[in-house]
């Protein structure tokens, strides 16, 4: 174990250089105290407005503007509190601000629910005559259109201020688990085969334990874990289901079909590339991830494969470590392929400190990039010295990537695509990374374990989060029947959901069907199966600049620079694949194939 696990250091007892400097959001915290007061005062210059946003198209264009403006210092005053929040959710002033931007935020957002009340009154024709007499409007014009596309969803203005009005309640259950799996929850210690005792965190099991090769360690740390799982679960089940409540509710409410049509609406995409995304990945890629599993038992002389063994290194005693700056100046080399402006933003980010690496009590587990506009984008990830980081961090710079590019060449309500499409641009970084090691090394073992971090990131995508997005399908169905979500209702959901999946080759125990307590994304609507979305997308695009080089990169790049200016479907056929047919997803499907191919025919 390095040193950073052996003992977890207190958030200022870190050294500065791994933290992330957010002086480039606000100087100081008195600074961010000020500006938090100044946004709930300032709210009046976006109300007085009121009754006029749509008088004529000079009007609408200056409300626009002026809460654009207004939104980018929400957005920094919101992020700064986050980001200290995830930093160290164990620290009460944090605690505090962040309840207290939650508080403003509600009273704000109730105030300005006016301005997309009064946007629904829009008929498209005055649409049309608006932006043909004020040619600036053009910039707001998906924005407009958009908002056209809700309209039969909305309901009186009275109504959505009262609705806007209980966001931090609405908010509550996604807030609730984060600080209870932050702040609350403790693991038994484990031990080693030789009797000493390792430390046990969330952090430390979802990093590091799950990918240990020493079974005993692996298998003690997924008793300890699902240990503490099971003692949350009738908590976590409560407020897990009254957040789908809250949907099922809203949805009936907004006149939606069903959960699903309401959740996939916000994304812009069709029902059918929902399902068939789910329908083909379960069908096609189970064989292949079934041979994976009996490989692996096989090799590792296992006797018997456990779901906890599943992310078990395949060669273990070729586990490459390399030090941060080892690793980032590989994922450079990797990336160089994008040319020169996405380099330059890459070292900067990496040499300017947009990036928390250090691991320390109170962290948020996992990794991920926040991108306040205006600013730069920031990274969370807990650096554990081995080469598996690497793919995570050029993952979320594949975000930082998209975003930065994005904010330098859109206005802030263009830039961001449907989450349909987000993570094509974080997946496509992994892929790169993975082609260069490849291209770098003759050295069988590399190669292999190379093939094998692939196969993590395709094991993330289209199978930890493909399986959340099934499970969240049976949920939805299950509460619009009208069942009762409780703790062992879900937890044989999940069961199921991973039998249906795994068949044979893997043996399940009780623990498993309790992994629906580890992912926040089932507090973020629709979120699991966008990944492997992104991943389908970015599996297509890198085989393109494999073959076509610079056209494929070009290609690439306007799409990134497009923002949110179309819907996923179009940004995507910009980019030269066509996600309306099931092809491209067969073609990432094979692709996982040939390398479970690749790694038989390595042994």
């Amino acid at each position: 174990m390095s040193d950073l696990a052996s003992k977890r250091k207190n958030r200022k007892e870190v050294a500065q250089a791994q933290t992330w400097d957010l002086s480039d959001l606000f100087p100081s915290h008195e600074a961010w105290e000020q500006e938090l007061k100044a946004i709930q005062e300032e709210v009046t210059s976006i109300t007085a407005y009121k009754e006029n946003v749509t008088k004529n198209a000079q009007a609408l264009l200056s409300c626009l503007q002026a809460l654009e403006n207004y939104q980018e210092r929400l957005i920094r005053v919101a992020t700064y509190a986050s980001l200290r929040a995830s930093a160290d959710g164990s620290d009460a002033n944090n605690q505090r601000d962040s309840a207290k931007v939650a508080t403003a935020m509600a009273q704000i957002s109730a105030a300005l629910s006016f301005v997309e009340a009064e946007l629904l009154t829009l008929s498209e024709q005055k649409i049309i005559q608006y932006l043909q007499e004020e040619p600036k409007l053009k910039l707001f014009q998906k924005t407009l259109l958009d908002t056209l596309e809700k309209k039969p969803h909305t309901l009186s203005p009275e109504i959505e201020e009262t609705l806007a009005a209980l966001s931090q309640v609405h908010d509550a259950p996604y807030m609730i688990y984060g600080r209870s799996k932050s702040a609350d929850m403790e693991f038994d210690a484990i031990k080693s085969t030789d009797g000493k005792t390792l430390p046990m965190s969330a952090a430390l099991y979802e990093d590091r334990y799950e990918f240990e090769a020493n079974t005993h360690i692996r298998r003690a740390a997924y008793q300890s874990f699902t240990k503490t799982l099971n003692s949350y679960k009738h908590t976590f089940a409560a407020t897990y289901a009254t957040e789908v409540s809250k949907q099922v509710t809203l949805a009936k409410l907004r006149n939606y079909p069903s959960v699903t049509d309401m959740l996939l609406h916000s994304q812009q995409v069709s029902k059918e590339m929902y399902e068939q995304q789910l329908d083909v990945i379960l069908k096609e890629l189970a064989p292949h991830m079934r041979r994976y599993a009996k490989l692996k038992k096989e090799k590792l002389e296992l006797d018997d494969m456990h779901y906890c063994d599943l992310k078990a290194p395949l060669d273990p005693a070729f586990n490459p470590k390399t030090t941060y700056q080892e690793a980032t100046t590989t994922i450079k080399e990797a990336l160089a392929v994008m040319g020169t402006e996405y380099s330059d933003m890459i070292h900067k980010g990496l040499s300017e400190r947009w990036v928390d690496y250090c691991d320390n009590i109170g962290k948020a587990t996992g990794a991920f990039c926040s991108s306040p506009y205006g600013v730069h984008p920031y990274i969370l990830i807990t650096w554990t010295d081995t080469m598996r980081g690497a793919f995570v961090l050029a993952h979320e710079l594949g975000h930082a990537g998209h975003f930065y590019l994005a904010g330098k060449n859109q206005s802030l309500s263009n830039t961001r695509p449907s989450t349909y499409f987000v993570e094509a641009p974080s997946t496509l970084n992994e892929l790169l990374l993975a082609n260069h090691l490849l291209a770098k090394t003759e050295d069988k073992q590399m190669k292999r374990w190379v093939i094998t971090q692939l196969l993590g990131t395709y094991y993330h995508n289209f199978v930890t989060h493909l399986l959340e997005a099934e499970f969240q399908r049976r949920v939805y169905q299950l509460a619009e029947a009208g069942t009762p979500l409780t703790a062992d209702v879900l937890s044989t959901q999940k069961y199921d959901t991973l039998q249906a999946f795994w068949g044979d080759s893997v043996t399940l125990d009780a623990g498993a069907g309790l992994t629906w307590m580890r992912q926040p994304h089932y507090y973020m609507g629709l979120y699991p199966y966008t990944y492997s979305a992104g991943l389908t997308v970015s599996t297509n695009v890198a085989k393109q600049i494999q073959q076509e080089g610079q056209p494929a990169v070009d290609r690439w790049l306007q799409v990134l620079k497009a923002g949110g200016t179309m819907k996923p479907f179009d940004l995507i056929k910009k980019a030269g694949v066509d996600m309306s047919k099931p092809a491209p997803i067969q073609e990432a499907v094979a692709y996982v194939g040939s390398l479970i191919d690749q790694l038989e025919e390595s042994y």
